[in-house]
């Protein structure tokens, strides 16, 4: 125990300054002034008797001088000469410039000493600088409405479904067989063949998504190679992984563990993607995957641009990608009950706010921003499509899957949004909704969405999920590729299917059955997921 106090003894002496400059000042014996702390301190009494027993006030200018100097009084220096080499390098500790002019200063005051030495910090510390601001220069998609993102959104606009009868498998016996099921999908040029075989589609969606964001961007080898790649970062991030690949891998495991993909596990982790992209990109940023639920994409995207805002980052890639079509992401869905049985009739299936709803319908895919800093995106002469201006997170803190019954947790996380973005409420004209066809779900995000923007005469609120189902973890991403078209082209996309609208629901609110034209001020775009997980983030014109 002795060793270990005496390699604390630079702190204590920080604790023995003011016992010091009592005395120094006419406050009495240092004894005497210690005597005054409680009982519970008596080993430090010990210990300063011990370091002021030299002679009279030579012993507490010793004892200044070694406080302030931030290293160990004599009396350590001489008996625990191992402990303080472990700590401070050699009993002759080099003192920097700013110990030296301390001791200098002691003879004449130690406080006089701190206090300059507080004065010089203030005026070098640096001047507060304008915020840096994140602008998307390009964006990849994988949907069952299209690959690229004019194509994908021209589709929303013309409110074609994307949902049909499940052909990956046989699901025969499943209450469930639909969903937004991507059909045709080629990773030619974008992935080598050989992970092609090997990777999970949620990755392979990731990739591909990726690095037409990076084409759809201008970003061509020429653009890259001026990059600081120290400073581009990937951060997509997914709800479920490489669900297919791991349970290839138990249905193996069931035979021996020698038919096992020796890549089962690397492949099923949820970071696997984005380190993979930057493997291929060389980007040596911040690279990560965030993953809750079905919230997933926001989370990435809004930590993407807090990356750029505080300069670790000028280029993010971000976004989200999921892929479980498959046998056990299906059935855990309908253990759940949360899945839509409308079989007979598909592209009818998907139906927010509408009161026939009965329950969502899973979808696949990725989307992915390339998110700028300003004058990077400005100096490479980049097309700049809208601004991030800021978003939230919260959490409900109340059930595993049910939205609080008040909408506290939302209407905070909207709050606190508007306040990140630094815009007022009434400047929200646009809202792509989460809104998934759930009974519980669509009605309190709409009276959320009514409770902080009801009284906005130009406000028009829609759900993409209405016509790709739900994307899980890429859901926000291809939404906010939704969001940021509607600004692009001056149009938003139709509710499909909202037949007769849910008590309650103002559809005035509502886009209707046909594509709108909107001159959008600033759009906010909600993902909530399981675990009460809740996020908007929002994005405006560039000007």
């Amino acid at each position: 125990m002795v060793g270990a106090s005496s390699s604390y003894a630079s702190p204590l002496c920080t604790w023995f300054v003011a016992a010091c400059m009592s005395v120094a000042h006419g406050g009495g014996d240092t004894r005497q002034a210690v005597a005054l702390q409680s009982a519970g301190r008596s080993r430090r009494r010990r210990q300063l008797s011990k370091c002021s027993s030299a002679s009279g006030s030579a012993s507490i200018q010793a004892l200044v001088t070694s406080c302030l100097d931030f290293g160990p009084c004599s009396h350590y220096n001489n008996n625990n000469n191992n402990a303080l080499s472990s700590l401070f390098g050699s009993n002759s500790v080099s003192l920097n410039r700013n110990q030296r002019r301390l001791n200098r200063a002691a003879s004449s005051g130690g406080a006089m000493a701190v206090m300059e030495m507080e004065k010089e910090a203030m005026v070098n510390k640096k001047p507060p600088t304008e915020q840096r601001r994140v602008v998307v220069t390009g964006m990849g998609v994988e949907t069952s409405l299209g690959h690229d993102p004019h194509t994908f959104y021209e589709n929303l606009l013309q409110g074609n479904s994307g949902i049909s009868q499940i052909e990956n498998f046989d699901c025969s016996e499943f209450p469930t067989r639909i969903a937004g099921e991507i059909k045709s999908f080629s990773t030619e040029g974008w992935v080598a063949p050989k992970l092609s075989k090997r990777m999970d589609k949620f990755m392979l969606y990731l990739l591909t998504a990726g690095k037409k964001a990076l084409a759809d961007g201008g970003v061509t080898d020429e653009v890259m190679a001026e990059f600081d790649k120290t400073k581009c970062g990937v951060l997509i991030g997914s709800a479920m992984g490489g669900m297919k690949v791991f349970y290839d891998a138990i249905e193996a495991l069931r035979i021996s563990y020698k038919k096992m993909n020796p890549f089962c596990v690397p492949f099923a982790t949820t970071n696997m993607g984005s380190a993979m992209l930057a493997m291929d990109l060389g980007w040596m940023g911040p690279n990560y995957s965030i993953s809750t639920a079905c919230a997933t994409s926001n989370f990435c995207i809004l930590n993407s641009a807090n990356h750029i805002i505080k300069g670790e980052a000028d280029v993010m890639l971000c976004g989200g990608s999921d892929a479980v079509i498959i046998p056990i992401g299906l059935g855990g869905f309908v253990a759940c009950r949360a899945l839509s049985q409308r079989n007979n009739d598909p592209t009818k299936a998907s139906r927010p706010w509408d009161t026939n709803r009965d329950g969502f319908v899973m979808g696949e895919g990725a989307g992915v921003l390339l998110l700028e800093e300003l004058e990077h995106a400005k100096k490479r002469g980049a097309t700049i499509y809208a601004e991030f201006l800021g978003g939230s997170f919260t959490c409900d803190a109340y059930h595993m899957t049910e939205p609080h019954p008040d909408g506290a947790g939302v209407i905070l996380c909207i709050e606190r949004a508007l306040a990140s973005a630094g815009i007022s409420k009434e400047q929200i004209n646009y809202i792509n909704a989460h809104a998934t066809s759930t009974h519980a779900g669509d009605i309190k995000e709409y009276q959320a969405l009514a409770h902080c923007f009801g009284q906005n005469p130009e406000l028009k609120v829609n759900s993409t999920k209405s016509m790709i189902g739900h994307l899980l973890g890429a859901a926000g991403a291809v939404e906010a590729v939704a969001t940021v078209q509607a600004i692009r082209t001056g149009w938003v996309h139709p509710n499909i299917n909202l037949e007769n609208p849910d008590s309650g629901v103002d559809t005035k609110l509502l886009v209707g059955p046909k594509k709108e034209r909107l001159d959008i001020k600033a759009a906010l775009s909600n993902s909530f997921g399981f675990g009460g997980h809740n996020s908007s983030i929002i994005f405006a014109p560039y000007k």
